[in-house]
C-alpha cells in the first residue's frame, strides 16, 4: 500500500496487559489487517503497556483491525485528534 492508497484514519489508545506486553502484536495486526500503523507515544511496564496510535488504510482494513485488536484482548479507545506537544 502506498502513500496515495491510504484513504483513512483514526487515532486509537491502546492498552496492553499481562502477556500481550511480550508478544508481537502491532506485527501481527499490520501483517494480518492492512493496516498502517504510526506509534505517536508508547509506555510499557511490568504489567501493562499503553500506545497512542494512528492506525490509516482504508475504511475496511481499519474496522478489520479494531475487531482483531478486540479479538486479541487489546483494549481500544478511540481518540478525537487533538494537538501533541
Amino acid at each position: 500500500m502506498g502513500a496515495d492508497d491510504i484513504l483513512s484514519g483514526i487515532k486509537v489508545h491502546m492498552t496492553f496487559k499481562g502477556d500481550l506486553i511480550r508478544e508481537p502484536v502491532i506485527s501481527r495486526l499490520i501483517s494480518e489487517t492492512g493496516v498502517v500503523v504510526n506509534i505517536r507515544r508508547a509506555n510499557v511496564d511490568e504489567n501493562v503497556g499503553w500506545m497512542i496510535c494512528q492506525l490509516s488504510g482504508e475504511p475496511g482494513c481499519i474496522e478489520s483491525a479494531l475487531i482483531w485488536l478486540s479479538d486479541h484482548e487489546v483494549e481500544v479507545n478511540r481518540l478525537a485528534d487533538v494537538v501533541e506537544s
